[in-house]
């Protein structure tokens, strides 16, 4: 069995946005025609008109408006109103595939489902929330050595102290969250040396995003698992979207949530 669920926006009682009404109004504003969305659609031009319609009766303001003559001999263009409504159903929509996600983690287990929604709603200000399994407790003196199991197969450690772990109740196949600060991970493209207090993981950069001072970096280690790092614009010219390379995290930068 798999979680999974649809997203929709309603308005007054009645559906407003889903996914298909959102796809219709994007290929509307890439073609400059009801008609041409719809056709890529493969949906009648009267299906595409009666969704339009359905939701210019529901919003607040006019969604689309008709161009006439010109070079092109007029068409059909979004308002400003509908690109509020779409970047706002996409942020809703990807934080809900974030909420299924976590759900998924429980598989048939209804009761880790139970669990995972006992923790489902921890916030910090940390960028990547890992969902992990513990497989190994190493204790040494104060000491405790974590050995995390990620999804796509990834084994990270992490050090935390022997108290910490007593006191949260930690064993092996504790279903908790990896916490790491995106400026607590290094991204090199040459595969580093194994050190002892290192782990390395092995991915491929999917976004890269630029500032003045710095550099966001997105790792897929997998494909529902993604690294965010944070590095200095001194290495901005140095990555490229689809390039392989490693991210290096401290054992003692993994905080462990539950």
């Amino acid at each position: 069995m798999k979680i999974d669920g649809r997203f929709w926006l309603t308005k007054k009682g009645e559906s407003f946005l889903g996914s298909g009404r959102i796809e219709l109004l994007e290929r509307i504003q890439k073609t400059g025609s009801i008609h041409a969305a719809a056709k890529e659609m493969k949906m009648s031009y009267k299906a595409a008109w009666e969704r339009i319609n359905s939701m210019n009766a529901l919003a607040d303001e006019p969604i689309i408006t008709r161009t006439i003559g010109g070079k092109g001999g007029g068409g059909t263009v979004l308002t400003p109103y509908a690109h509020e409504l779409i970047a706002t159903y996409n942020r809703f929509n990807e934080l809900h595939r974030q909420f299924i996600d976590r759900f998924a983690e429980a598989g048939d287990d209804p009761e880790k489902l139970a669990r995972i929604l006992s923790r489902t709603f921890l916030t910090t200000s940390a960028r990547n929330q890992l969902p992990s399994k513990i497989s190994e407790i190493h204790l040494s003196g104060l000491q405790a050595i974590l050995h995390l199991s990620i999804a796509g197969g990834e084994t990270i450690r992490s050090s935390i102290t022997a108290k910490s772990a007593q006191n949260m109740g930690l064993a092996v196949g504790s279903d908790i969250y990896a916490i790491i600060k995106s400026s607590d991970i290094t991204i090199t493209k040459e595969p580093p040396l194994p050190h002892a207090n290192s782990n390395i993981l092995e991915g491929k950069i999917s976004s890269i995003e630029n500032s003045q001072d710095s550099i966001e970096i997105g790792l897929a280690l997998s494909e529902n698992t993604t690294l965010i790092a944070l590095l200095n614009t001194q290495n901005s010219n140095t990555f490229e979207v689809g390039d392989k390379a490693y991210a290096l995290i401290s054992i003692n930068n993994i905080i462990i949530g539950s």
